[in-house]
């Protein structure tokens, strides 16, 4: 079970904005003028992007600097997290619910570093229903459908778990999400609770779309129905 975080389980933008600015700050000793959106993508594509509009040329060293930058600069605001930011309506059952299904893993398929993927479902006590170290993130230079792979082989490792399309769900907000999703043959629960209309994430290839996560017991069953062969 894969989880994708921000505006999926957590809202936490007004941090993440900020500790953006500061990482840029760092790395580039100038203001941050401009953000390249979010939309799904990973941290590594929006750093690029943000320098990019920026005006600055990047080098072989921009990323890994930018990327320490960040991580630091996020967790010196983690004590912010659960005043500026919130846990998404119905996130922690939802959590629950898909933990009692029988044999499955929870864990992430992010654009978010992971350190910062930590720390956002910490603050919210969403930490203790995900398994960190299964993950796909941010930092990790590949698309979000690559990730899905990389995320099943460490599974595989893990807990000697057979992960293919029919065992592997990803749950979403965004219509990158489903697009990611499709690419990589798997599952999809789109969450309309992020910037994709319901419209865009069918359209992008999503099984089922939802509302939102405030019924759990929808969103187990459309976890069972699709790793069931029902989509």
């Amino acid at each position: 079970m894969l989880w994708n975080v921000d505006l999926t389980l957590v809202d936490v933008a007004i941090v993440t904005r900020d500790a953006y600015a500061e990482a840029f700050r760092q790395v580039t000793g100038r203001p941050l003028v401009k953000l390249a959106p979010a939309l799904g993508r990973p941290d590594s594509e929006i750093i690029f992007e943000t320098l990019a509009v920026n005006g600055v040329v990047p080098d072989d060293d921009h990323l890994p600097r930018f990327i320490d930058a960040l991580a630091a600069a996020f967790a010196a605001r983690r004590r912010r997290l659960d005043k500026d930011g919130r846990a998404m309506p119905g996130a922690k059952d939802a959590l629950k619910a898909v933990a009692r299904i029988d044999g499955t893993v929870q864990t992430l398929l992010t654009g978010t570093i992971k350190s910062n993927a930590v720390l956002k479902l910490r603050a919210f006590g969403l930490d203790k229903f995900v398994d960190f170290e299964a993950g796909g993130y941010g930092e990790e230079v590949y698309p979000k459908a690559t990730l899905v792979q990389v995320a099943q082989s460490r599974v595989k490792q893990m807990y000697g778990y057979t992960c293919d399309g029919g065992s592997t769900v990803l749950i979403g907000d965004s219509a990158r999400d489903a697009q990611a999703a499709r690419f990589a043959r798997i599952g999809m629960i789109g969450v309309a609770s992020g910037r994709s209309t319901p419209a865009e994430l069918h359209e992008a290839g999503a099984d089922v779309v939802l509302p939102d996560l405030t019924d759990a017991a929808a969103v187990a069953a459309a976890v069972r129905e699709i790793a069931s062969g029902g989509r």
